[in-house]
């Protein structure tokens, strides 16, 4: 499996994309067949490998576009230059937010389903997401605005813990399948949980 392989963007590129992220989705990565993602596409097998040399590297393109759109959400500069605590609700409200939509529960559930059987595919789905997320949360944790308020000796610690907080029974249920996609009350109320939680932890003496 080749992941370091690299694409061309083209006339038909998004197009491409957006029929795999459906295929990938509803399908699974080995489910999915390349065949049916480029009918759903509506591109002919050989403009679908003008693109991606494989499958892996499709399936990959969709994960970075994803998570891509996911690291915009949380990183909105006019959210993060607010109030740090409104600005730390914002980071969990988006983090929530997309952990409990059908994309981000379908990408989850994808990418742990695969991770044994292609390891490469879980590797890079960690550092795609998470570990990159985690590093975005301790670099905003990082900033003397928030060290004026918190008293966060290890950013990354801090951060691996709001991720924690994030990824808790609320997610456990609608990857169960308990409940269905959360109420923005639900999320919202969830997010304060997060925030009540960090600040209480790291409040300055």
């Amino acid at each position: 499996m080749n992941m370091q392989a690299q694409t061309r963007k083209g006339r038909k590129f998004d197009q491409v994309i957006d029929g795999a992220r459906n295929i990938f989705l509803s399908q699974g990565f080995e489910g999915a067949s390349v065949d049916v993602i480029a009918r759903q596409a509506g591109v002919s097998k050989a403009t679908l490998y003008s693109y991606f040399p494989d499958k892996q590297a499709l399936f990959m393109a969709v994960l970075n576009q994803e998570c891509d759109l996911q690291r915009r959400a949380q990183m909105d500069i006019e959210f993060l230059q607010r109030d740090v605590r409104d600005a730390l609700h914002h980071l969990a409200y988006s983090m929530l937010e997309f952990l409990m939509s059908d994309e981000g529960v379908s990408i989850f559930r994808v990418c742990v389903a695969e991770a044994q059987r292609f390891p490469e595919l879980g590797r890079a789905f960690y550092e795609t997401g998470p570990s990159t997320a985690m590093s975005h949360v301790a670099g905003y944790l990082s900033t003397p605005k928030v060290g004026n308020m918190l008293d966060i000796d290890d950013p990354m610690k801090a951060a691996d813990l709001f991720m924690k907080l994030c990824r808790g029974d609320l997610m456990l249920r609608r990857l169960l399948c308990v409940s269905s996609e959360a109420t923005h009350e639900e999320v919202s109320e969830a997010a304060d949980e997060v925030v009540a939680t960090i600040m209480a932890r790291y409040r300055k003496a």
